[in-house]
């Protein structure tokens, strides 16, 4: 039987919905979408490749991808943006294509990103539907060839994240509640914040989301280090998330975890490039300075 006027055969569409929980922050799982040297190399299929990746990733710009398979076919697709909010969601088109150009099925995907304790849930929903007589047998594949991409993006981003990370972990004697009021307590704070050597003076610090602290850290050399942070989450006594708006910039997230009454504190910081965390490692001692600076807090808890 035919479809009516109007109407689309339903062996001609076809929708699929998924939902993956990576081990990455959101801003590398979106940057993943939104960097053609990042998506080249998990985009399509297990053992699939993508010799071209164009994205002009603004609100109207197009996307181009050229997929090879392992028998080496090229299956070209393309697209528009519709819908652009960092890090959190992405509307696109998706056209499949032959090697003329000719549309196979034409569609709209959309991705969300979402916090996750410190990972991310992403939520894909993909529809496309069929313009040629044997779009079908395409449609059958979409659920197994985007299940095997998400596959090969949780191994690239979870490959990726420790590059522009730094990371420091203690358990403190002490209940998370009085470890969360010393991360947000602007007097408390002065007390222990910064490596050893470092004194911090405090000009304002609003603990809600969209309240800014900004801080001037003295080195033991005289020279003083300007700072300022915007608060992004704060969930008491779990989470806090910031991002460092001066340079060096950075996403911060300060994990809470009970252990029977003792606190285990994880500090991750994301830069923006792999290059950029190394220089700062390099050049400021970040990742010693971070233990030193848990360290001090550690006293501070112990005193009582």
């Amino acid at each position: 039987m035919s479809a009516s006027a109007g109407e689309i055969d339903s062996s001609m569409e076809r929708e699929v919905a998924m939902t993956r929980i990576f081990n990455a922050p959101r801003e590398l799982v979106f940057e993943a979408w939104t960097n053609p040297l990042h998506t080249q190399k998990w985009w399509g299929p297990q053992d699939w490749t993508n010799p071209v990746c164009e994205m002009d990733v603004r609100v109207g710009g197009a996307w181009r991808i050229v997929m090879r398979a392992p028998d080496g076919g090229e299956y070209p697709c393309a697209g528009e943006y519709r819908e652009i909010v960092k890090p959190e969601r992405l509307v696109f088109t998706n056209i499949a294509m032959d090697q003329d150009g000719k549309h196979l099925l034409e569609g709209l995907t959309t991705v969300t990103f979402a916090k996750h304790g410190g990972r991310t849930k992403l939520t894909l929903t993909t529809r496309a539907v069929g313009v040629v007589p044997y779009a079908p047998l395409m449609l059958k594949g979409m659920e197994a060839g985007w299940t095997q991409s998400l596959e090969r993006l949780a191994g690239h981003v979870e490959a990726n994240a420790p590059l522009r990370e730094i990371v420091s972990t203690r358990v403190f004697d002490a209940p998370r509640e009085l470890v969360f009021a010393a991360w947000t307590d602007p007097k408390g704070i002065t007390k222990w914040w910064g490596p050893h050597g470092f004194t911090t003076t405090t000009h304002e610090m609003d603990v809600r989301p969209g309240g800014v602290w900004r801080h001037t850290m003295h080195g033991p050399d005289g020279v003083d280090y300007e700072n300022e942070i915007v608060y992004m989450e704060v969930v008491k006594p779990e989470r806090l998330t910031y991002d460092h708006v001066s340079r060096p910039l950075f996403h911060a997230t300060v994990t809470f975890e009970d252990q029977g009454g003792r606190t285990k504190l994880t500090l991750r910081m994301l830069f923006e490039t792999a290059e950029e965390r190394e220089w700062v490692a390099r050049e400021h001692g970040a990742v010693e300075g971070a233990a030193q600076t848990l360290e001090r807090l550690g006293e501070l808890l112990a005193e009582g």
